[in-house]
């Protein structure tokens, strides 16, 4: 991490190099936490209020305490950012720190709070597409929540790194759940599709994002399972994710993916998708 980065804990801003979490935290023990990422487009803080919503049904399906406020939540990002680049807001909320380990809820504890913020990597081959992989989805039943805990998805991501691809598309009972780390698209016969939203999906912002794109651009689409066979007919397949936005598979599992180039409608999606991203921007300051 870079020299003197400031990050935020625990109600301080302090130099990365100097901020320490206990050992006792239940978020190092355990994995006991949540956690959220904002995109951030020169100083504007992308669908603020629907990151916010995520983090907060996360807090409650795990009976976390939330700290702050939203505007107070804002105010703390906004020191981290700089508004000349592109970048994006880690943070999460551990349970907090206990006197002992036991699997039960401490009582009177107070959450611990970490955020850092990063510049975002464009990836470098996106306009020629990447590969994927599919692989079973053998983690656990609530991926709903955006939990710190993500030692299957990186298994899963290893795996496919491991195979020389980008990403991973998870599969469960022969339907498509999602990306190790992202949401899943495809386009059959036409019609754009992505899996509904359920406790084995992380419902993503830019998934929604997509979808509220086609409706107002007249794009066919559908949000409705997806078999593991009707996914290897698709003409196009897409992942979506705040740091990646929407990423083109040209290969899948070693098989070309529609002609092997990347589809005109993610042409035309992202060129939309680019423009969304201005014009938010623009309103927003």
């Amino acid at each position: 991490m870079t020299k003197n980065k400031k990050v935020f804990l625990n109600g301080e801003y302090i130099d990365a190099e100097n901020a320490n979490v206990s050992v006792m935290d239940r978020g190092f023990l355990f994995g006991d936490g949540i956690y959220e990422v904002i995109p951030v487009y020169n100083g504007c803080l992308f669908c603020f209020d629907e990151h916010l919503d995520r983090l907060e049904n996360s807090l409650k399906l795990t009976r976390i305490e939330n700290p702050y406020s939203r505007s107070e939540w804002r105010e703390i990002m906004l020191p981290l950012i700089d508004v000349t680049k592109n970048q994006y807001i880690y943070f999460q909320i551990t349970r907090g720190t206990a006197e002992k380990r036991d699997h039960a809820f401490p009582a009177g504890v107070k959450p611990t709070v970490f955020m850092m913020c990063n510049d975002i990597v464009p990836f470098d081959t996106k306009e020629n597409g990447v590969k994927a992989i599919t692989l079973e989805d053998n983690r656990w039943s609530a991926c709903n929540i955006k939990a710190i805990a993500l030692l299957g998805n990186i298994l899963l991501r290893q795996q496919a790194v491991e195979h020389d691809c980008a990403e991973a598309i998870l599969v469960r009972d022969n339907y498509i759940t999602e990306g190790a780390a992202s949401n899943v698209f495809a386009v059959i016969d036409g019609v754009l599709i992505t899996p509904p939203k359920s406790n084995f999906i992380l419902a993503g912002i830019t998934r929604d994002v997509i979808l509220e794109i086609a409706d107002k651009n007249k794009i066919p689409y559908s949000e409705e399972s997806i078999s593991l066979n009707a996914l290897k007919t698709a003409s196009e397949i897409w992942f979506a994710s705040s740091t990646r936005e929407i990423l083109p598979v040209v290969e899948l599992d070693n098989s070309l993916v529609g002609n092997g180039e990347v589809g005109q409608l993610w042409r035309t999606m992202n060129d939309l998708f680019q423009n969304y991203k201005t014009t938010y921007t623009a309103n927003k300051k």
